[in-house]
């Protein structure tokens, strides 16, 4: 008889799945001020243009209603209502995320940017949002931090609009030759040290990489959007697969 009590991944780590969501409000909430400006210094930047990549394939429309999850600084969010705005159009764009800080650091940059844009602090695997309510869900860089990814996307499934989208951008999976060894050498070499003098906490992006690697691969990830009840699932590597977006649809 196995009496082992069951776990889930916190990087490298195996933690109870109790103990995982506390683990990851603490560390955005160790990094939020300096959330934005570390995403710029360790990507150089190219993170936005992976972030107008995502909204370019969302191609979202006026009058939707739009869930960003784990969206908390409002990257995604911003970019969707300033691609709708030159059409004269909007969308209801909420964003949802489990951490308060990240969620009161959005707002602020919300005042200047859009204040339209509605705030709500929840968990991505139990969302305070009605059934077949939103016409687009996405996550970007959100996903990997969830105590269970099926539970994740079964929530995506859960509050999608008949015909909605599912569109999730996370870091994956390197596929260009030679990229990887040089990208392992910057995740645990470069990246921790970076986060150390830059945000003050050298373990939250070491945390970042260990959990890269132990996130499913593109192509299993697709059978696990697949499993949810999404259809029509593919994906897109970018920079050689280091991100990669995954979009679905649900029927």
């Amino acid at each position: 008889m196995n009496d082992a009590k069951p776990t889930v991944p916190f990087g490298y780590r195996d933690v109870a799945p109790e103990e995982k969501p506390a683990l990851v409000r603490g560390l955005f909430s160790s990094v939020a001020s300096r959330y934005d400006l570390m995403n710029d210094l360790m990507s150089a930047g190219v993170h936005r243009l992976w972030k107008d990549a995502f909204v370019d394939w969302l191609n979202p429309r006026a009058g939707w209603a739009v869930l960003d999850v784990a969206g908390g600084t409002g990257d995604i969010a911003f970019r969707i209502a300033r691609r709708l705005r030159p059409k004269g159009g909007a969308a209801a764009i909420t964003v949802c995320d489990l951490n308060e800080d990240m969620l009161r650091h959005g707002r602020r940059r919300a005042e200047a940017r859009d204040p339209t844009i509605a705030w709500l602090c929840g968990d991505a695997e139990a969302l305070p949002v009605e059934d077949s309510s939103q016409d687009a869900y996405t996550i970007a860089f959100g996903i990997r931090n969830t105590t269970h990814l099926d539970k994740g996307l079964a929530e995506a499934y859960r509050v999608l609009k008949p015909g909605g989208r599912f569109l999730c951008l996370e870091f994956s999976r390197v596929a260009a030759p030679g990229l990887d060894d040089l990208y392992d050498l910057y995740s645990f070499a470069v990246l921790p040290r970076l986060g150390e003098l830059v945000a003050g906490d050298g373990a939250a992006y070491r945390y970042l990489a260990e959990s890269i690697r132990r996130f499913p691969p593109q192509a299993a990830f697709v059978k696990k959007i697949e499993k949810a009840g999404f259809s029509h699932v593919k994906h897109r590597n970018l920079s050689g697969g280091i991100a990669a977006m995954h979009s679905g649809w649900k029927a």
